[in-house]
């Protein structure tokens, strides 16, 4: 059991202090293509800050992020209450190993919402998000770990959007309201996050599902046109200007009803995010 714990603290540091290859390679492209010698020098730090962090096993930023919790379950295979404390064990060490940023408010209800009760001194006192369960067709149970900033947080939305019976109309909604969040992050260039669904809910798993499964080197076209579209603003790297607003886009479409609106969650995550790293348990 004690295995478990061990894994999964590995895996939460792996998230929250190393980019993962295609993440890297899509770093040294817009290095390369970028024409403001300001805007390159910022992918260029980017870069360089999150290959020392991967060396030290250090925290990729400052705010270390919000544990979420995407675990994958075969058909074969089971999960227990006891497994899920495992996790939740394993989530307390990695973030006392990381370290991660002590974040954790302490008190009731009414003192957690205006911070009068205080902080947690203690890493691990951070609590992840509830787990997300999906079922896969290999025979494993994989714990996927996102550490999630503040500032995408804080500059993301989850609204309707009016269809009109026209794809082209849902990419311009979600553009408008991504080149208002990411000209106002400050830490771009940034991944757009994109969840469409038939309920806030809904739409706020299938955005994070996008960045779980999401890869910098295989964007779909639906992904293509809303990246472009939203580089055209040309807010570029901590707003410099240069066509690197954006680096890629990861949208999940899931279920649909018959209905004229569309629920679109967007997050426009910073420019070292998706944080995330995989295990098998």
């Amino acid at each position: 059991m004690s295995n478990i714990v061990e894994k999964v603290a590995d895996c939460l540091v792996r998230a929250g202090s190393t980019f993962r290859e295609d993440q890297k390679e899509a770093y040294r492209k817009a290095i390369a293509e970028e024409k403001i010698e300001s805007s390159c020098w910022v992918l260029k730090q980017v870069l360089d800050n999150a290959l020392v962090a991967e060396n030290n096993r250090s925290p990729l930023c400052d705010d270390s992020g919000i544990p979420h919790l995407f675990l994958e379950v075969g058909k074969n295979k089971s999960i227990t209450g006891e497994l899920i404390d495992l996790i939740k064990e394993g989530v307390a060490l990695g973030l006392r190993q990381l370290p991660g940023r002590p974040m954790a408010i302490k008190g009731n209800d009414y003192a957690r919402i205006d911070q009068s009760g205080g902080l947690d001194e203690d890493s691990g006192a951070l609590l992840p998000s509830p787990i997300l369960i999906k079922t896969v067709d290999e025979d494993v149970i994989r714990l996927t770990i996102l550490m999630l900033g503040g500032g995408p947080a804080i500059r993301g939305v989850t609204q309707r959007v009016f269809h009109k019976h026209s794809v082209e109309v849902v990419i311009d909604e979600i553009v408008n309201r991504a080149k208002e969040g990411v000209s106002k992050l400050g830490c771009s260039p940034c991944v757009l996050a994109v969840g469409i669904g038939r309920s806030q809910f809904e739409a706020t798993s299938m955005m994070m599902e996008a960045m779980v499964y999401g890869d910098f080197s295989k964007q779909t076209e639906f992904e293509k046109r809303i990246t472009e579209k939203v580089n055209e603003s040309y807010v570029g790297p901590l707003g410099l200007g240069g066509k690197h607003s954006v680096l890629a886009t990861f949208a999940k479409i899931g279920p649909q009803r018959a209905s004229g609106v569309r629920i679109v969650a967007l997050r426009p995550c910073c420019c070292f995010e998706p944080r995330r790293a995989s295990v098998e348990l």
